[in-house]
């Protein structure tokens, strides 16, 4: 594994204690590996927040305020959907950070234009910061799901301190 999700956990999660700040997520092919893997240690309590799993798109919309126009013009494995649910879960949970992750693990539900492997990753931080990512994962389901969760715990270290 061309990663450590553990090693990526402690450094988020002393960054995140180091700087005060708060994160939570929504996640939808990372099925709630994102929370898992920040939950892998103690302590983390002190700045995981929650999230949500919103793996259908009434979810989306339901809970996480993704317009239901979004999902028709763009689809669920898009950028625009990326950045409403980072959007949504930072709104609920009233969070400095927000995480989200939706894509096709595969090795079904591809087309087209959306291959196996297509994620896509926000976050939405403090002072509107929004950033959402784009990647093709070319392994299979499970690593697939562990990329998303690596990206997603980089790109949110890149915008903490330290």
């Amino acid at each position: 594994m061309p990663f450590d999700l553990l090693a990526l956990s402690q450094q988020v999660g002393a960054a995140l204690t180091a700087s005060g700040s708060s994160i939570c997520a929504a996640e939808s092919c990372t099925g709630g590996l994102v929370l898992s893997t920040l939950t892998d240690l103690a302590g983390s309590s002190a700045y995981v927040l929650g999230g949500l799993v919103t793996y259908s798109n009434e979810a989306k919309m339901r809970f996480l305020d993704v317009r239901e126009a979004t999902l028709i013009e763009h689809g669920a494995v898009s950028r625009s959907t990326a950045a409403e649910m980072a959007r949504g879960a930072q709104k609920i949970f009233d969070s400095d950070f927000a995480l989200s992750v939706t894509g096709i693990a595969g090795p079904g539900g591809a087309t087209v234009d959306k291959p196996v492997g297509l994620t896509y990753i926000g976050l939405a931080g403090q002072v509107g910061i929004l950033k959402v990512e784009r990647y093709i994962w070319s392994g299979g389901r499970i690593e697939n799901k562990q990329r998303s969760v690596a990206a997603a715990l980089k790109l949110l270290l890149s915008e903490l301190p330290g």
